[in-house]
C-alpha cells in the first residue's frame, strides 16, 4: 500500500529527462505528485494532506491488516433502508451505506478514493473483524464497471485474499460502461482481472445486492458463478440480464417501431411492467440459485457477519502483483 504526502513525488524519469527526450515541459508535482497518482494513474492508495496524517493512515492500515480489533456489539445508528432513494433511477453515494455496515466508531480506510470512484474499496471492521468492502458507487457513472474500476477492485480483492481478509461486496451495477473509449482502453482484458481475482480468492466472500445487478457486470461482482460464499439481496434488488425498459426495446423493437413517437414512451413503460411480472424479480433469482436469501436491510449486518464466521477462514497462497 502506497501513502503519499503533498510534498511526495513518484516517477521513473524526472522532469529533466522528460524535457531532454520528449521536449515536454513538466514540473515534478504534475509529473509524479499526489494529483496524477491519486486521481489518474492508480499508483497511490492514500493521499495524505499532511505528514502527520500520513502516519495516522499507516497506523490504521497496520492495525487493519493485522486484524487487531476488539469484538464489538456497537452498531451504527443509521437506518440502512433509508439510505437508498425511493426511485431506482436516482443515484446515491454508497459511502453512508458502507459506514452503516461497519462497526460504529471503528477504524476504516478507503483506498484509491479519487481513482475510478465509480467503485469504492474500503478496509474496516465488522463485528471486530477486519473486512474488505468492494462497492459500486451509483453517484459516479451510475455505478457502471469500466476498465479502471475493474482493475482497482481486482487489485484490492487479491490484496485482501493475500492477508486472509474476508470480502463484503455491495452490488448496485447497471452494467459495463459502453463506448469506443472503453473498448480501446482494454475493458475486455482489464475487466477480466476482476473475474479472475474473485474466482481465485479463497477468503470468505459475501455479496449483498441492494438494487441493480445486471448482466455481465453482476457476474464480475462476486456472483454465485464465481463461487461467492453467500449472496444476499434486499427486497429492492433487481437481478437480470438488463433493465426492463432496455429489455423490451430489444424484445419488442418491431412493435415499438410502429408506435407513434408521442405514444412510444407510454408503450415502453407498459411493456416493461409486464416484463417485470414475467421475469419474477429477485424471487426468480432465488429459484435458479443466483441469490441465496432475501433479507431486510435491518438484518444485513448480522447476516453478513454470521456468513463470514461460518465460512472456512482461509488465506490465498499467492503473491500480490500490483495489477
Amino acid at each position: 500500500v502506497v501513502v503519499l504526502t503533498p510534498e511526495g513525488r513518484i516517477f521513473v524519469t524526472g522532469p529533466d529527462v522528460v524535457r531532454s527526450v520528449t521536449g515536454e515541459n513538466v514540473d515534478m508535482a504534475r509529473l509524479g505528485g499526489p494529483e496524477p497518482h491519486g486521481r489518474r494513474s492508480g499508483v497511490v492508495h492514500v493521499v495524505a494532506e499532511t505528514e502527520i496524517e500520513s502516519y495516522e493512515a499507516i497506523r490504521k492500515l497496520t492495525s487493519l491488516f493485522g486484524n487487531q480489533g476488539k469484538i464489538t456489539t456497537e452498531i451504527p445508528e443509521l437506518d440502512l433502508a433509508k439510505l437508498l432513494p425511493e426511485s431506482g433511477k436516482r443515484a446515491y453515494d454508497v459511502h453512508p451505506l458502507i459506514a452503516g455496515l461497519l462497526d460504529k466508531d471503528s477504524e476504516s480506510q478507503e483506498l484509491f478514493p479519487k481513482w475510478a470512484p465509480n467503485i469504492t474499496i474500503t478496509l474496516g471492521r465488522l463485528g471486530g473483524r477486519t473486512v474488505g468492502v468492494v462497492a459500486n458507487n451509483p453517484l459516479r457513472l451510475g455505478g457502471c464497471l469500466d476498465s479502471s474500476s475493474a482493475e482497482k477492485a481486482a487489485r484490492f480483492v487479491r490484496l485482501c485474499d493475500s492477508f486472509g481478509i474476508p470480502l463484503v461486496v455491495l452490488v448496485d451495477v447497471p452494467g459495463y460502461l459502453p463506448g469506443v473509449g472503453q473498448e480501446w482502453d482494454g475493458v475486455v482484458r482489464r475487466g477480466a482481472k476482476l473475474l479472475h481475482a474473485f474466482g481465485e480468492a479463497v477468503v470468505p466472500r459475501v455479496t449483498l445486492v441492494t438494487r441493480k445487478a445486471y448482466g455481465g457486470a453482476y457476474i464480475a461482482m462476486n456472483s454465485r458463478s464465481l463461487g461467492a460464499t453467500k449472496v444476499f439481496a434486499w427486497p429492492t434488488a433487481e437481478v437480470a440480464v438488463m433493465g426492463a425498459v432496455a429489455a423490451i426495446r430489444v424484445l419488442h423493437r418491431r412493435i415499438l417501431a410502429d408506435v407513434p413517437d408521442d405514444q412510444r414512451e407510454a408503450m415502453e413503460l407498459e411493456l416493461a411492467a409486464e416484463h417485470e411480472k414475467i421475469s419474477g424479480g429477485v424471487a426468480r433469482a432465488i429459484e435458479i440459485g443466483v441469490v441465496d436469501e432475501i433479507i431486510e436491510p435491518s438484518m444485513t449486518r448480522n447476516a453478513i457477519a454470521q456468513a463470514i464466521a461460518k465460512a472456512p477462514q482461509l488465506r490465498g497462497a499467492h503473491g500480490n502483483i500490483p495489477l
